[in-house]
């Protein structure tokens, strides 16, 4: 099985769907999903003291302009351990530049977490939380040679629901009618 591809389209739509955990919340391992095989791989530890703020993985049956799947970051009370579904909503979007390609962050919470599941939109987090979230993704590469990302902007939930739109459409496009 390979969890990308794998997973019935109905589980996966704008509004809600199902995240695959990378990383766990406070990990340092920067885990990524092989796409041949649809397992997880080691793909560095990060070089800077650093440590990831929240779950962070992806959006299966989707494509982003990176050639990845979509990203997501979860917000959650506890530590989710890496291939694990997580049934989401999203509350925004953090825009990036990752070594001069855009790279978009879903921000979601999950269905099922009472401690979060009642924020709709990225404007209903405590403004310190989500400082500390653009901090470490303007930050967690820094010490590796020639690599440098900045945040450029965050958006709500209704342009996070546009993206992910539109990376389904970019999945059915170039991986179902191919």
């Amino acid at each position: 099985m390979n969890i990308w591809h794998d997973i019935s389209p109905k589980r996966i739509t704008s509004e809600k769907f199902y995240a695959v955990i990378e990383i766990s919340k406070g990990g340092k391992n920067k885990y990524e999903l092989d796409k041949e095989t649809g397992m997880l791989k080691l793909d560095r530890v990060l070089f800077t003291s650093t440590h990831y703020p929240a779950n962070y993985g992806f959006i299966p049956r989707t494509y982003a302009d990176d050639g990845d799947p979509l990203d997501v970051l979860v917000l959650c009370s506890e530590t989710i351990q890496p291939m694990t579904l997580v049934e989401c909503k999203p509350i925004g979007v953090l825009n990036m530049i990752d070594n001069d390609s855009c790279d978009e962050k879903i921000i979601a919470v999950p269905v099922n977490d009472p401690n979060y599941c009642g924020y709709n939109d990225i404007a209903d987090l405590p403004r310190h939380y989500f400082d500390e979230i653009q901090h470490f993704f303007q930050v967690y590469k820094s010490l590796e040679s020639g690599k440098v990302t900045s945040v450029t902007e965050t958006n709500g939930v209704e342009m996070a629901k546009d993206i992910i739109k539109k990376s389904i459409d970019s999945y059915i496009k170039d991986f179902q009618m191919a």
